[in-house]
């Protein structure tokens, strides 16, 4: 598949997913969505997986500006859009078997921000900023925003952020606990990449597991949330980096993970 929207390009373990539209503050319409989910399909070895924008921004939200999800009958075109290209690729992103990581500078906005919180870590810039700017033009949260927020940051938090639709600026963002860390502007792109890299040198079989653990568990009772642990404890038990991990404790060295 030829990406028109975004560049995919595995950098040794990591596969580093960027949205390239920098003339649109990278806002993406469904195609974008797609070639993401086509990104990530394969990860062909890659270890981890890393969302970024080109440019100032991260994602100004869908390209709804750019007449992207303009119709006669908007309402059920958009809904197309996200049933069809929006909520598989968040779907796909979550089911993802290898850790993730989200570099953040300028807007992460509407679907942009539900992007950037998909990940397990959100590193953002100084200059970053996550809107759910719907109420403004008379819509409502999509990507999953209404699912993740109240988890992340509470039920008032995301109210906040979703009936008065303003800015949540990066500091405020790692007050509230939503995102990993704040770094300098110049120093985003390393500081999120090696942080990738340190997860892609990891039990990533293990990572996985523990990312859809973390998920189900919101929905699980407590007896469930400890059978599926004892699950993955199993899966996890029968790992070529289980038996290193053991054996480099007993030898008192850092252990050597291949993902397998």
């Amino acid at each position: 598949m030829t990406y028109e929207m975004i560049l995919s390009e595995q950098r040794g373990d990591v596969l580093v997913v960027t949205l390239n539209r920098p003339e649109r503050l990278n806002a993406a319409p469904p195609q974008a969505f797609e070639e993401i989910a086509h990104a990530i399909a394969n990860l062909d070895g890659a270890r981890a997986v890393l969302f970024a924008g080109s440019g100032r921004a991260f994602c100004s939200g869908a390209d709804v500006g750019g007449g992207a999800l303009g119709s006669d009958d908007p309402g059920n075109t958009t809904f197309k859009a996200l049933t069809e290209s929006y909520n598989p690729t968040m779907a796909a992103i979550a089911d993802l078997g290898v850790p993730v990581v989200s570099a953040v500078r300028g807007p992460a906005a509407g679907i942009g921000c539900s992007l950037a919180l998909a990940a397990d870590f959100c590193v953002a810039s100084e200059t970053a900023y996550f809107l759910q700017a719907f109420v403004n033009i008379g819509l409502v949260p999509d990507g999953g925003a209404s699912w993740m927020l109240p988890r992340l940051i509470g039920r008032a938090r995301a109210s906040e952020m979703m009936l008065l639709g303003e800015k949540v600026p990066a500091a405020k963002a790692l007050e509230w606990g939503m995102i990993h860390k704040v770094v300098a502007d110049d120093a985003l792109d390393a500081e999120a990449f090696a942080l990738a890299e340190r997860l892609a040198a990891g039990p990533t079989v293990a990572m996985g597991l523990m990312r859809r653990q973390l998920r189900t568990a919101y929905e699980s009772d407590y007896a469930s949330a400890m059978l599926q642990e004892a699950e993955n404890q199993r899966a996890a038990r029968g790992t070529a980096d289980s038996m290193e991990g053991g054996i480099a404790f007993l030898q008192k060295r850092k252990a050597a993970f291949r993902g397998a």
